[in-house]
């Protein structure tokens, strides 16, 4: 299949953040390995002038989700915090790129980029009508920004060489892959889209 990049279409990036990284807080194995690749992504749709945008958890120091307060992860991506900057070797142009900060408030956790967040808005004031998405975690908020963007009524290109799971379960990334491809996303790789 080849994909051709037409001013209608965005890149969507999940989560590439120090704490979902090795050695971080709540780490994705391998997390890191996808960074070359999708740096490539960045830097295709950067030259043709296409929008970016970076998702990442941006959390209170007592959200929700964290084991403290009753939730099933560790603490991670604290706002202002070094585990929740971006991966040091991500590219992240100088400008037409967008961070998106999601999770921020306490009591609500969002797994989706879309979740109580601008992204939506963003993408259709500039008239996006396709959304390519890759990062961390495919089983998590990788699936839920793909789900979040069909149920938006935008066609979604899920990146299959440029996304990780954290599979708590085994086979939990398949099985997060066949959901996404089953609710209409359509699964490519580089070399189909440059």
């Amino acid at each position: 299949m080849r994909i051709k990049l037409t001013d209608k279409d965005a890149l969507i990036v999940v989560d590439m953040q120090r704490d979902f990284m090795p050695g971080g807080a709540l780490p994705v194995p391998e997390g890191d390995k996808i960074v070359p690749r999708l740096n490539q992504y960045i830097r295709l749709f950067f030259e043709r002038g296409l929008p970016v945008f970076f998702t990442r958890d941006w959390h209170p120091p007592d959200h929700i989700s964290f084991k403290d307060q009753g939730g099933v992860w560790p603490p991670h991506c604290v706002q202002d915090t070094e585990g929740a900057k971006f991966h040091p070797d991500l590219y992240i142009p100088p400008d037409n790129r967008f961070i998106i900060s999601k999770g921020t408030s306490r009591d609500f956790d969002a797994y989706s980029g879309f979740q109580g967040t601008m992204l939506d808005q963003l993408l259709k004031e500039r008239g996006i009508k396709r959304v390519f998405v890759g990062g961390v975690a495919t089983d998590y908020c990788v699936k839920n920004t793909v789900l979040g963007a069909i149920n938006l009524g935008y066609e979604a290109f899920l990146l299959l060489d440029g996304i990780k799971g954290v599979d708590v379960k085994q086979g939990d990334s398949e099985r997060a892959i066949e959901d996404m491809l089953g609710a209409g996303a359509v699964g490519v790789e580089y070399e189909e889209v440059k």
